[in-house]
């Protein structure tokens, strides 16, 4: 038979229990899922498409792509521009790449930042994460005037009293930070903040200036810095922190560990996918 057009594609052929059993529908459909992700693909590529157009990339008949884009649409992995036929990446695409970032491990990709902050300052750095109503130390590097300082690794440290908490405190919903803030504050020094007034006050000021600060808040003797580490999206997922002695983290020097401690935060936001 003479045929004039292109033989109807695998995955548009009834299968049968003969072809199911030779494993004929398994191959059919993993070509299936190829092609869906090669139709991603080219609107990736050329930011949208039309039918014909994609039918072509494919080398596949026009049924078969439309139906590939009836699928991926029904996901909200494609949408169409009903003015223009033309189809482009759909929201579901954002959705997909979001929790692939979410799942990028902090820990690993702090090791370095924290290594080579923790070099240049000679102090503790240390990556927190918030636990209910903690601050949870996940990462720690220590310099090399710190080789004395006490193991934070794995520590829940309160969120009101620390410079990791606060920064946590202050990019965290409002409804649940004044829940926490609704709570009796511990007090662990004479200059820890237990006031809900003036905690929000200083909340604020980290928000403001980028960072947060305490000074023997937690306890006497201690300073510490800390910057907001951002997800793909913006939302602050952690706090990177530099504390040693108020000797040495004194008002002198404080600045400048502060924006290195900045400068800091952003490297690692960008590891994790913020900024691209």
């Amino acid at each position: 038979m003479t045929r004039t057009q292109k033989q109807p594609d695998r995955d548009e052929e009834p299968l049968g229990s003969s072809e199911k059993q030779s494993g004929r529908g398994t191959a059919s459909a993993v070509q299936s899922v190829d092609r869906a992700v090669s139709v991603l693909e080219i609107l990736a590529r050329h930011g949208e498409a039309g039918v014909t157009e994609i039918a072509d990339e494919l080398d596949v008949h026009k049924s078969t792509a439309f139906r590939l884009l009836g699928v991926l649409e029904n996901r909200g992995l494609v949408a169409q521009a009903k003015d223009r036929g033309k189809y482009y990446l759909g929201a579901g695409v954002l959705r997909l790449a979001g929790a692939a970032a979410v799942r990028l491990d902090i820990s690993q990709e702090g090791v370095p930042v924290c290594r080579e902050l923790a070099d240049e300052l000679g102090e503790t750095v240390n990556i927190a994460v918030l636990d209910d109503d903690a601050a949870v130390n996940i990462m720690q590097a220590r310099g090399t005037a710190s080789v004395t300082a006490q193991n934070w690794l794995g520590r829940r440290t309160p969120l009101h009293a620390t410079s990791s908490g606060k920064v946590l405190l202050a990019h965290m919903s409002p409804t649940l930070r004044e829940g926490l803030l609704a709570r009796s504050l511990p007090r662990f020094t004479e200059r820890t903040i237990t006031g809900s007034a003036a905690l929000r006050g200083e909340l604020e000021a980290v928000v403001e200036q980028g960072y947060g600060i305490t000074i023997e808040e937690l306890e006497l003797g201690l300073t510490a810095v800390a910057v907001p580490v951002r997800a793909h999206d913006g939302k602050v997922i952690a706090a990177l922190s530099v504390s040693g002695p108020v000797y040495r983290l004194n008002g002198d020097r404080l600045p400048e560990v502060a924006k290195r401690t900045v400068a800091a935060g952003a490297d690692l936001s960008r590891r994790m996918g913020y900024g691209f």
